[in-house]
């Protein structure tokens, strides 16, 4: 009479072919919409990005503007130092947009400029641009 009891717990200890499958389906699905949700905000994050990275870069040109009377010529000039007491306002990889294209650096006038990043679609003069 025990021996029989013993094989029915036995016999119920695992879970069903179904059951399994429900449980793998019910995580692909969570797992699909978790991949959807975050895939989605890679743009948003690169846009915010690169309006950071333009805000910086825009910084370092008015700081440039303070200490040597006028806008840099171009954005590499950012990057080199005045004298080897004082460190360069920018690091080279730091003239890049998210999408690691280079930011186009524009002297409009003696005191105004423009920063513009090509956006997604890596093509400048496009309305996914991004400037100052």
């Amino acid at each position: 009479m025990r021996s029989k009891r013993v094989e029915q717990r036995v016999s119920r200890g695992g879970f069903t072919l179904i059951e399994m499958l429900l449980v793998v389906t019910i995580i692909g699905i969570l797992a699909t919409m978790a991949v959807l949700k975050i895939g989605g905000q890679t743009d948003v994050a690169r846009r915010e990005t690169t309006r950071g990275t333009i805000a910086t870069i825009s910084q370092a040109i008015q700081l440039y503007g303070l200490t040597h009377s006028g806008l840099p010529d171009s954005l590499e000039d950012l990057t080199v130092s005045a004298n080897e007491d004082v460190e360069a306002p920018l690091e080279k990889n730091a003239l890049f947009d998210a999408w690691g294209q280079p930011i186009q650096y524009k002297k409009l006038t003696k005191v105004k400029y423009e920063l513009r990043s090509a956006g997604p679609d890596k093509e400048l003069g496009t309305e996914d641009d991004l400037t100052n």
